[in-house]
């Protein structure tokens, strides 16, 4: 009996080790010699934490009181490592008015510099390009993308926010006045871009560009009020017609000798001369001691 107890235990043991599948072999395997190209920790960029941003085109807010009076704006030729007054007045005077709004970082330490781009439809392979370039040097940007961009070019959107970049609204239909809209129309400017990148994307945007920088208080605090952080800038040249390029040394010579520190850098994606010079430019700057950082690096909105 004992004898029968002993036998039946070893054939139980046996057929235990036995029960392994080769599927679980197989797998084992198959992982140890999975080969990964992640990179090491001193080989990843430091990105910024993305901050959660509240857009709540509901909220209540009475803009009656505020003024209609249309502002084109304009940012002065700055030189010599410092940014014209009219950069330096404009930043004054949307602190004072507390709407989030951003032309020239005159808060941060250092000499940090935001690139941002305006993407008011597809243009060859300019954007493309850019992107290959900003991946190659390490470089993050902001793409204010019209409805137009965004429905003919959705790869490259897609694109875009894969590669860590932010994707800004640009408006629906790029209104040349946005000083005369009344703020219905407005912010149905600002949602329908806004609608589209969450639906088709998954994305939620939070950085607003008005076209042609063209506003009144009432429409930019009206923008602001449901959460958007509004851009304008300090630097930018005359790029945005690709059949009127100014050239490719005059672009980089131009743009280098406007650098100053807390710069937040205009291009269009329709030039051929951004494109070209992109990659020498962010070299240049590095050189002189910038760094190009990332809207949501900036700290100090209300």
């Amino acid at each position: 009996m004992t004898k029968k107890l002993l036998l039946t235990l070893c054939l139980t043991l046996l057929l235990c080790a036995c029960g392994k599948t080769d599927s679980e072999d197989t797998l084992k395997n198959e992982s140890d010699n999975i080969e990964t190209d992640i990179p090491s920790t001193d080989e990843v960029e430091t990105l910024p934490e993305k901050e959660v941003v509240t857009i709540d085109f509901e909220k209540p807010f009475d803009s009656t009181e505020l003024s209609t009076e249309k502002f084109e704006f304009s940012y002065g030729v700055a030189k010599d490592g410092q940014p014209h007054s009219i950069s330096v007045d404009n930043q004054t005077k949307f602190d004072d008015w507390q709407a989030n709004t951003l032309a020239w970082d005159n808060k941060s330490e250092g000499k940090p510099l935001y690139l941002t781009f305006d993407c008011g439809y597809p243009y060859e392979d300019c954007v493309p390009k850019m992107l290959d370039t900003l991946k190659e040097k390490g470089a993050s940007g902001t793409f204010f993308c019209t409805m137009q961009y965004l429905e003919q070019a959705p790869d490259m959107v897609r694109r875009m926010i894969d590669e860590g970049h932010i994707v800004g609204n640009h408006t629906v239909n790029h209104p040349s006045d946005c000083a005369a809209l009344d703020t219905e129309t407005m912010i149905s400017e600002v949602k329908g871009v806004h609608d589209k990148l969450v639906n088709d994307f998954d994305y939620n945007a939070c950085y607003f560009r008005f076209p042609g920088g063209t506003y009144s208080e009432k429409m930019l605090k009206s923008v602001a009020n449901t959460g958007y952080r509004i851009i304008f800038w300090s630097l930018a040249h005359y790029d945005w017609d690709p059949e009127d390029q100014p050239g490719v040394q005059k672009a980089f010579d131009t743009v280098t000798s406007r650098l100053h520190p807390g710069a937040v850098i205009l291009l269009h994606t329709t030039a051929p001369d951004n494109v070209a010079m992109l990659g020498d430019f962010i070299d240049h700057a590095r050189s002189q001691g910038y760094e190009f950082y990332s809207l949501d690096n900036y700290k100090h909105w209300n």
